[in-house]
């Protein structure tokens, strides 16, 4: 069970993964010892999966984002295999989630521009049949984060 303190770690890491022992426990109000334990504690129960380093999509030359709004005719798990493989290996392709609704997939691409954007669907349409593909330029980006909420975990 988590409680205050935890979330609190869970919060500020979000935020600064890198931040020194110390002043994450002074921010929590906990020793650095303490801190340190929770800290393998949360890690140990899954609450913290990884650490990452988050770029600059513009020094990268990946500023534009483009979804990509999929319909298939296929929904057998070979495809659906086929499909994961596909856009597994397409390190533009930063999210892929499968919907409820009209549409069956969504998929946030990273890319230079337009040419790049076509290139990549060409690539993706070269290995797995898609029934309806649509694409929609982001042209403002009002808030990206990768940060969840902590205060629904127990």
């Amino acid at each position: 069970m988590l409680d205050d303190r935890d979330h609190k770690i869970l919060d500020v890491l979000q935020q600064d993964a890198e931040i020194g022992l110390t002043d994450l426990a002074d921010r929590v109000h906990l020793s650095a010892s303490a801190c340190s334990r929770r800290i393998a504690r949360l890690k140990e129960d899954g609450y913290i999966l990884r650490h990452v380093a988050v770029l600059d999509r513009n020094r990268m030359n990946v500023g534009s984002t483009v979804y990509v709004m999929i319909k298939t005719a296929h929904h057998t798990a070979d495809w659906l295999d086929r499909f994961r493989t596909s856009v597994m290996d397409i390190p533009e392709i930063v999210e892929v989630h499968r919907l409820a609704g009209n549409l069956d997939y969504i998929i946030k691409m990273v890319v230079t521009d337009i040419a790049h954007y076509d290139a990549i669907y060409k690539r993706l349409v070269s290995r797995i049949e898609l029934f309806d593909v649509s694409a929609y330029i982001s042209m403002e980006t009002l808030k990206d984060g990768q940060a969840i909420p902590t205060g629904y975990a127990r």
